[in-house]
């Protein structure tokens, strides 16, 4: 039976199977993953059965698919005073649980995007180490600001624990994780500041990404891989864009970078996310194994 046939009958079952063999999405050395975030119109449940049937053995979980304790809701903001104090009461049994049925599934729950914000409590910065800790997260991902970052700092250095900075493509505001001099403006606040370096984002930005990782790898964590066109442009199907997909991939399978490549689906598609993660992910295998 083959890989994919044993995703379509796994995906089948429900709730997902206990049990299953841990799933194997590296290709030629580079381990490819997905931002569970691409699943945003599923439910965590939904979403893990997508990911099993797309074999995609690594996840980069979105917080907003667990926050607020209904792993059977489409992600949904709560209203911030209950999500602050979702955040600050919920038992860290409930975290253990979702690490759990990661396991289950076969996928690797490898780090947890908890994106700090400017109106977050020191408690709430606190709790969320204790959360990726009860994950058994590598790591921390965070979509955050410079003045946030500093704020954060002190936290990343009591839990020994990593953050790595996403970036966006916002150069007009220079508190944003932007430019390689704001990711380095973080890495000089802690040693356990590191980069989340978004393809997609930073070319559209109008930095080189192969440059950039060639020049940074060792403090590169995780690396998006999307489409976009530079200048501020919008997200494209892979290979309509500028951004230098298959030159990034091609650099981590040649220099043998240690740094997971996640799926980050956000064009518009003409097919559910698990068909459109798909494509993503046949796309990046032809490209490492050319």
């Amino acid at each position: 039976m083959t890989r994919r046939n044993f995703g379509k009958l796994a995906i089948s079952a429900v709730p997902v199977a206990s049990a299953l063999a841990a799933i194997n999405s590296k290709f030629d050395g580079v381990q490819l993953g997905v931002q569970s975030y691409s699943f945003r119109d599923m439910s965590l449940d939904d979403a893990l059965k997508a990911m099993v049937a797309d074999q995609l053995g690594l996840c980069e979980l979105f917080a907003p698919h667990i926050e607020g304790g209904h792993p059977d809701m489409k992600p949904a903001r709560m209203p911030r005073e209950a999500l602050r104090q979702w955040r600050l009461s919920v038992p860290l049994t409930y975290f253990t649980g979702i690490k759990q049925q990661f396991k289950d599934a076969g996928v690797d729950l490898y780090a947890y995007n908890y994106s700090f914000s400017a109106d977050m409590t020191d408690a709430e910065i606190d709790r969320g180490f204790d959360f990726a800790k009860a994950l058994g997260v590598k790591f921390i991902t965070a979509s955050t600001t410079l003045p946030v970052a500093q704020k954060v700092a002190p936290f990343a250095e009591k839990h020994k624990m990593d953050v790595a900075m996403h970036g966006h493509s916002d150069l007009k505001d220079p508190n944003q994780f932007a430019t390689p001099e704001s990711f380095a403006k973080a890495k000089a606040m802690s040693k356990y500041f590191k980069t989340n370096l978004d393809i997609g984002h930073f070319t559209a930005a109008n930095f080189d990404a192969v440059d950039y990782i060639e020049k940074n790898h060792e403090d590169i964590l995780l690396i998006h891989l999307k489409d976009r066109k530079k200048n501020e442009g919008p997200n494209t199907i892979w290979g309509e864009g500028d951004t230098p997909i298959k030159q990034v991939l091609t650099l981590l399978k040649d220099k043998k970078y240690k740094i997971p490549a996640c799926i980050e689906y956000e064009y518009k598609g003409a097919e559910n996310s698990q068909a459109e993660v798909k494509k993503c992910l046949l796309y990046a295998e032809k490209v490492l194994e050319a």
